[in-house]
């Protein structure tokens, strides 16, 4: 399968959030870590197995280190492919949407879990981006 890629992958071990719904339409999430990220996608490490075109929401942990102050993506796109025995586990996903915000302040890196709800800082800029449809 010949698989071409729109931007560079950067290899990257960030804590991430998915959010997606089931067949039932229950909502579900799963904690998992980036593997890489690039302009269009990225590698989610997740023992789950999402099927292909499944849409979900995820959340980036980006640390302090990195950005100065702490910052959160929050992307929404769908699943392309899935890794399974023999490779690293997880899923590929391509981003739709995207949104760059400050992190709640109760969050600290390194903590051992997410926070279960966004916050927004009213006083601070947001970045966000719809990618245009081909």
């Amino acid at each position: 399968m010949n698989q071409q890629r729109n931007s560079q992958r950067i290899p990257m071990e960030l804590p991430v959030e998915i959010r997606w719904k089931n067949r039932a339409g229950s909502p579900q999430h799963a904690i998992g870590k980036t593997g890489n990220i690039s302009g269009s996608g990225l590698f989610i490490e997740v023992p789950i197995r999402l099927q292909r075109t499944t849409s979900v929401s995820i959340k980036v942990m980006l640390p302090r280190e990195a950005t100065q102050t702490p910052l959160e993506l929050l992307c929404k796109g769908r699943v392309v492919r899935w890794n399974h025995k023999g490779q690293v586990q997880g899923l590929g996903a391509v981003i739709d949407e995207y949104e760059l915000r400050p992190m709640p302040r109760a969050y600290a890196p390194g903590e051992p879990s997410l926070p279960k709800q966004p916050g927004r800082l009213s006083n601070r800029t947001k970045i966000s981006a719809k990618k245009p449809s081909l």
